[in-house]
C-alpha cells in the first residue's frame, strides 16, 4: 500500500518539531514517522517514540540491508535515517506519514515520492535568533552550537528546493500556516 507523505525540514532549533507536534494534535489522519539515529538519547526521550536509537554498528547493518528509505551521516558516526518499515507500518494503519527530518533527508524523500509528497521548509527568522533558541535549550556545548549554526547557514540555502517555506518568527502564525498547508495538500486528489 502506498499513500501520501508530508516532509518537514529545518535547521536545528528552527521550531519544526514544535510545529509538527501541533499539526498532529489537529489532524488525526497523520502519523509521525519516527526516525532512527545513533546519537545519544536526551533526557526525557523514549526509544521508539522520539527516535529509534541504534548503535552505529546496527545502523550500518541497516544501510547494508537496504532497510532505509534515506539516511545521512550528519556528524562523524552520528547517523539519522528513515526506516522503510516505519513508513509501511503507518500506511498499513491507513494514515498519512509526516516526517520531521533534516534538509538533505527531506529532499531525498521528496525525490523518492514525487507528487505524493509535500516538502515544507521551516525557516528561522535569522541565524542570530536560531543561536538564541539553541542556547536557551541548554543542550549544546559551545562546540556543538558552533557546528549547528554553521550547518544551519548551509541548510538554509536549500529552502528554494522545497514545495513551501514557512517563516517561524511567530510560532502561532507558523503553526496556523502549517496546518492550512497540510490540509490543502491532503484534500488534493
Amino acid at each position: 500500500m502506498k499513500g501520501k507523505v508530508i516532509i518537514v525540514s529545518a535547521p536545528s532549533g528552527a521550531g519544526k518539531t514544535s510545529i509538527v507536534r501541533h499539526v498532529l494534535e489537529f489532524l488525526p489522519e497523520l502519523r509521525f514517522s519516527t526516525s532512527a539515529t545513533t546519537r545519544a538519547k536526551r533526557e526525557g526521550e523514549v526509544d521508539g517514540r522520539d527516535y529509534h536509537f541504534l548503535s552505529v554498528e546496527d545502523f550500518k547493518e541497516g544501510i547494508r540491508n537496504d532497510d532505509f528509505l534515506e539516511w545521512e551521516e550528519v556528524y562523524a558516526n552520528q547517523f539519522y535515517g528513515t526506516l522503510k518499515s516505519e513508513i509501511q507500518r503507518i500506511w498499513d494503519e491507513g494514515k498519512t506519514v509526516i516526517f520531521d527530518v533534516d534538509v538533505k533527508g527531506g529532499l531525498n524523500i521528496k525525490k523518492y515520492f514525487g507528487d505524493d509528497a509535500m516538502a515544507i521548509f521551516i525557516e528561522p527568522p535569522s541565524i542570530q535568533e536560531l543561536e538564541n533558541r539553541l542556547r536557551n535549550r541548554g543542550t549544546e556545548t559551545e562546540e556543538s552550537l558552533h557546528k549547528r549554526l554553521e550547518k544551519a547557514e548551509y541548510e538554509m540555502t536549500f529552502a528554494p528546493q522545497f514545495d513551501k517555506t514557512i517563516l517561524n518568527d511567530d510560532l502561532d502564525v507558523a503553526r496556523a500556516e502549517m496546518l492550512q498547508t497540510v490540509r490543502d495538500f491532503l484534500n488534493q486528489e
